[in-house]
């Protein structure tokens, strides 16, 4: 039925199906249907770019609608503008898959099973163009759909790019079977690629690729629930710091570690010290830590960061920076051109490339802030002799969209790729402690006040990924892609 539907609607169409593949749908199947989909209009058309601009289109368009909420809702924006400033944005990442199926049109080989692994080959190398080009954006990556699925086994062996790759090749192996579907001999074959696959996948999950390391600690998350335009309005600002004390003075008594959202002091650390330094006093008395995201400046500039007080120490300064939200390009010409280019602590730096993990008493934790998270090899470069992660984040800029569970889902494949429990803290949802299998422990609903408590294990080793990176899966697929021109 499908071949009677022009190609740039087959294309549009997986593009939009595509985000049920990912949280919070969690329709992990629809991911290698959505890329075969697109495989075989690709192979259809004499029209490569527009197909592959259709379904990016698509793509983008439905798996990032949530960036209107954050341009509208709370950069203040009029709906004509952030609609228009979404489409540009959505329309221009789409321009990715126009490249993509461009390429794909000039590579591919006239082998139909060679023509799959160029297909997942190629769709891998542009999710990793995707993570550094114009500061990157590593977003709705086909893998992230592998977290919940039979393949899980694989991610802490190959990764986030190495699960894309699995499931973007099974749709393309199953799009060519149905194309010959009296093939009996294709069929076999598709079905002798894709099952050692899954099984490998399932045996994998029972592998213990990293050990525990000492006691379990109890750590206790803070998700205050703090509307933004409450949070930096100078009238609310005595309330939120005599919560912090309070709340993290009651929760050190019985919890090892106690952590707070992105931000969650409205001010730059050095006028909060009459705060502060009770705090990290009473939590050292107590031989407990306190994890917190503060913002910070010195004569360098000024920073996002996180710090760990009382028997905890170290800082850390955000790195990969948020563009317009933390910092705004071209500032010299748009800041104060709209409301949006003008938001509050919009003039952060970025930190150090070579920072330490805070430490908790003696546990080496790596800290990522918000939007780090979602980079593999960043964390996985900065994660190696860390004992625990910890990510804080403030998704209150997502609003009510898919957008913080996409976020959520990403730092729970963090914990697998590196073989670590995860701690993650954020104002609104989702809070959560996530074990290094990514098995949520405990958290909270959302757009509520609570505190997400229970106990978290310190582990060590090291799984593949961790050890490697994702650098064999970029070789390997770009070693594909080569081979496959020549075979006929």
């Amino acid at each position: 039925m499908l071949d009677r539907v022009p190609n740039l609607g087959v294309a549009a169409l997986a593009g939009v199906i595509f985000p049920l593949g990912l949280a919070p749908f969690d329709a992990w199947p629809v991911i290698p249907l959505s890329a075969g989909l697109l495989y075989r209009a690709l192979n259809r058309t004499q029209r490569p770019g527009g197909v592959g601009f259709a379904y990016g289109a698509g793509f983008f368009g439905v798996g990032v609608s949530w960036v209107y909420v954050s341009i509208h809702v709370y950069g203040n924006t009029p709906v004509w503008l952030a609609a228009g400033l979404t489409t540009v944005f959505c329309g221009g990442l789409g321009l990715l898959f126009a490249a993509q199926g461009v390429a794909f049109a000039r590579l591919a080989s006239r082998h139909p099973a060679w023509q799959a692994v160029q297909f997942a080959s190629l769709w891998v190398l542009f999710e990793w163009l995707r993570s550094w080009l114009l500061t990157g954006f590593p977003w709705l990556y086909a893998g992230y759909g592998a977290l919940d699925s039979p393949l899980a086994g694989w991610i802490p062996v190959v990764g986030i790019y190495g699960t894309s790759w699995f499931l973007v090749a099974i749709g393309c192996l199953v799009a060519n079977a149905l194309s010959q579907p009296r093939d009996i001999g294709r069929w076999v074959g598709t079905a002798a690629t894709i099952g050692p696959l899954v099984l490998a996948g399932l045996v994998l999950q029972r592998t213990e690729w990293t050990v525990s390391e000492g006691d379990a600690i109890t750590v206790a998350v803070v998700q205050p629930n703090v509307p933004l335009k409450e949070k930096w309005d100078p009238r609310n600002r005595s309330g939120i710091l005599s919560d912090f004390g309070a709340h993290s003075t009651a929760l050190a008594q019985d919890h090892d570690l106690v952590v707070w959202p992105e931000s969650a002091l409205p001010g730059y650390r050095d006028r909060l010290l009459d705060v502060i330094e009770p705090v990290d006093q009473q939590f050292a008395r107590l031989d407990s830590t306190l994890i917190t995201g503060i913002p910070t400046r010195n004569t360098t500039g000024r920073y996002n960061s996180i710090t760990a007080l009382g028997a905890g120490s170290g800082t850390y300064d955000k790195q990969k920076l948020v563009p317009f939200g933390e910092y705004v390009p071209l500032d010299r010409w748009l800041r104060g051109a709209i409301a949006f280019f003008d938001l509050p602590m919009s003039q952060f730096v970025a930190g150090k490339t070579e920072q330490r993990p805070l430490l908790a008493g003696s546990l080496p934790v790596a800290p990522f802030i918000c939007y780090e998270i979602v980079y593999p090899d960043f964390v996985q470069r900065s994660a190696r002799d860390a004992a625990l992660l910890v990510t804080i984040s403030n998704d209150t800029w997502f609003g009510q969209s898919a957008g913080p569970w996409q976020h959520f889902q990403m730092a729970r494949y963090r914990a697998v790729e590196l073989g670590r429990d995860l701690i993650r803290g954020t104002n609104d949802g989702v809070s959560a402690l996530i074990t290094s299998k990514g098995v949520v422990t405990s958290t909270a609903s959302q757009f509520t006040e609570s505190v997400v408590s229970g106990t978290v294990q310190p582990r060590s080793g090291h799984t593949p990924f961790a050890a490697t990176g994702s650098l064999p899966v970029w070789v390997f697929a770009l070693i594909t892609l080569v081979l496959g021109r020549d075979r006929t």
